[in-house]
């Protein structure tokens, strides 16, 4: 699929200071920077000073048809301590359909990666935080991504969706979990939170449990928390939590290709 009124941003290496917003009347746009070290967009406003979490992206996206390359989206505000409030500060929030992201950093500690609404496809992206660093209510799929966990930990997603006849949730494919401090896989901010990790390394900080209610049990039976074919010694299945699930060959079908954001329809790497 080639759209001729792309717009191409070519991005020169340097760190950019300043906050950005991609509007929605903007579509097929690419931004592409000269390699992930070398082109950072950073700022640093948190929830506290922004009206909200939604506010304190460094770099938002309203544009259907977005692309980013080789760049790095980082959010500088402070790590927060455990307990902390309003100090989550997003890199990168995508709030629209058909968006890809290839080559990519995204650094931050709370709320990193705001992975907002719509489809969403991420290739050989690095994403490091603490608490809940990828979350939304987006339908995305992780392929060769790394996920850094850095202190005080928390979990690596947080994924929001709040009934069963929402088709979002979040998949990782062929990805690396790494870092230094415990994580949970995911915590369940939606009733119906659906998170699915397969063919992932996955380092020793993953908490055994692997996954958190939230505190609240009715999502027990609600949520969908699966691994397939995982390896590493955080992958060991036997002490994770009981609604946790262990996918058949057949029920990881729908979720380990690219297909599980319909990406024939729209996907032009």
């Amino acid at each position: 699929m080639v759209n001729l009124d792309r717009v191409v941003i070519n991005v020169h290496a340097g760190i950019y200071t300043e906050k950005v917003t991609i509007p929605p009347t903007k579509s097929y746009i690419t931004i592409q920077g000269a390699g992930a070290e070398n082109t950072v967009v950073q700022w640093g406003d948190m929830a506290k000073n922004t009206n909200g979490t939604f506010y304190s992206a460094t770099f938002a996206v309203n544009s259907p048809f977005f692309i980013a390359r080789n760049i790095t989206f980082k959010n500088t505000a402070p790590v927060p301590p455990p307990g902390a409030k309003d100090m989550q500060a997003v890199a990168l929030r995508i709030s629209a359909d058909a968006a890809t992201f290839v080559g990519c950093k995204f650094l931050g500690a709370q709320d990193t990666l705001f992975d907002h609404e719509g489809r969403h496809y991420y290739k050989d992206c690095y994403i490091q935080g603490s608490i809940d660093f990828i979350f939304g209510d987006g339908r995305s799929f992780f392929e060769n991504c790394e996920l850094h966990s850095i202190p005080p930990g928390g979990a690596l997603t947080a994924q929001h969706r709040d009934s069963e006849s929402d088709d979002s949730g979040f998949v990782f494919v062929n990805c690396r979990v790494t870092g230094s401090a415990a994580v949970y896989l995911g915590r369940a901010w939606g009733s119906y939170s659906r998170v699915v990790f397969a063919y992932t390394y996955m380092h020793s900080i993953i908490i055994p449990r692997g996954w958190h209610d939230w505190g609240r049990k009715s999502r027990d039976s609600t949520v969908f928390y699966g691994q397939y074919k995982c390896s590493g010694p955080g992958a060991k299945f036997a002490k994770r939590v009981e609604w946790a699930k262990e996918l058949t060959d057949e029920e990881a079908r729908p979720f380990i290709y690219p297909d599980f954001v319909d990406a024939s329809q729209w996907l032009n790497i």
